[in-house]
């Protein structure tokens, strides 16, 4: 029910029945602002994606407006997958890290790490994003961390990632352009090549790697690396739950270790993702983790929603959503304890009724 993407399967494998921490990345990005650039929540309220995501897979609701974020189309969050996850099989625990959010979550006891940081402008405009101390930041939070558990599940929810994810790598200089994921079926690529196109036109050869970050990057990407490598000396291993977006922080750490002459362990880090991005036949997540000097362990869930009948999560099979909010993390942590795909479908589907 776990299938290798690349590596082997000795790395997932040795945390089969071990308890996980849940930390979900969540920030906002004026990209998202671009008519038609996603579907990633409600239309008009894109920015407060995140923030719901985090209300419902904390405490089963959402509090800063009335419903869950869902698409145009009806296909709701992939927060309900990394809810039902946890309520079969819970997390040791949840902590959520702000990074920048127009409207920050309304939870109690619930951990919140606030660091601060402004949500980004637009990358056709400039990111304008102080990406060096962002980056700082993820590798002091990784130095300081106290895990109570085995291993972290690092999710993401940022609407219009994918857009600047792939703006990124490109500004990197990675042949990717065919090979990120969208939350669309049908990905809005005229629309994401123009904004693209103006934020690669605001790149000059004499920018160095932090500069170039600062206009095209958003803050997930840019504090996830920081992340990983100031994990490099902690005995902590890391699954990087999501897709294309969390394959673009390795992309940047591998440029980062590039300019630093450093390497990096790959043994303690592994990125799990969904079935829906692993088979998706407008990307190429595989490809992206081959464009790194090092090796990653990856993995998917062999998940699917082919044991309902509700027409929104049928949507899911069909190419849309894909993945968010640490769902394909989540899906492996479930089969790891032994979690079945009609227990969780039958739980997910207990949310829509």
């Amino acid at each position: 029910m776990i299938k290798t993407i690349t590596g082997n399967k000795d790395f997932i494998e040795s945390l089969r029945g071990k308890r996980a921490s849940f930390f979900l990345c969540m920030s906002n990005t004026k990209t998202a602002d671009t008519p038609g650039i996603t579907q990633a929540g409600i239309p008009g309220m894109l920015h407060l994606t995140p923030t719901l995501d985090a209300e419902f897979i904390s405490i089963g609701e959402v509090r800063s407006l009335g419903n869950i974020a869902e698409t145009p189309k009806g296909v709701p969050t992939p927060a309900l997958i990394t809810r039902a996850v946890h309520l079969l099989h819970p997390f040791q625990e949840i902590e959520l890290l702000n990074l920048g959010l127009e409207v920050a979550p309304c939870v109690e006891y619930f951990t919140i790490h606030d660091f601060k940081i402004d949500p980004s402008h637009s990358i056709a405009q400039d990111a304008a994003i102080a990406a060096q101390e962002v980056f700082e930041k993820g590798v002091q939070f990784a130095q300081e961390l106290s895990v109570k558990s085995d291993y972290i599940i690092l999710g993401e929810s940022v609407p219009a990632g994918t857009t600047t994810a792939l703006a990124t790598a490109l500004a990197l200089r990675y042949d990717a352009r065919e090979k990120f994921s969208s939350s669309f079926k049908n990905d809005p690529s005229d629309i994401k090549h123009t904004v693209i196109e103006q934020a690669l036109s605001r790149i000059h050869e004499s920018d160095d790697l932090f500069e170039t970050l600062a206009k095209v990057g958003d803050n997930m990407l840019i504090f996830n690396a920081g992340l990983l490598l100031g994990l490099q000396n902690r005995d902590i291993p890391i699954v990087l739950a999501g897709g294309t977006q969390m394959a673009c922080v390795l992309l940047i750490v591998n440029r980062i270790l590039q300019m630093m002459e450093g390497e990096l362990d790959g043994s303690k880090i592994a990125l799990c993702t969904t079935k829906w991005v692993a088979k998706d036949n407008a990307s190429d997540i595989k490809g992206l983790l081959e464009m790194n000097d090092f090796t990653i362990n990856a993995y998917y869930a062999d998940f699917d929603f082919s044991l309902t009948a509700h027409p929104a999560l049928k949507l899911y099979d069909e190419g849309e959503a894909k993945e968010g909010v640490g769902a394909g993390g989540a899906l492996v942590y479930a089969l790891l304890n032994g979690i079945t795909k009609e227990q969780i479908t039958r739980k997910v589907e207990s949310f829509l009724q």
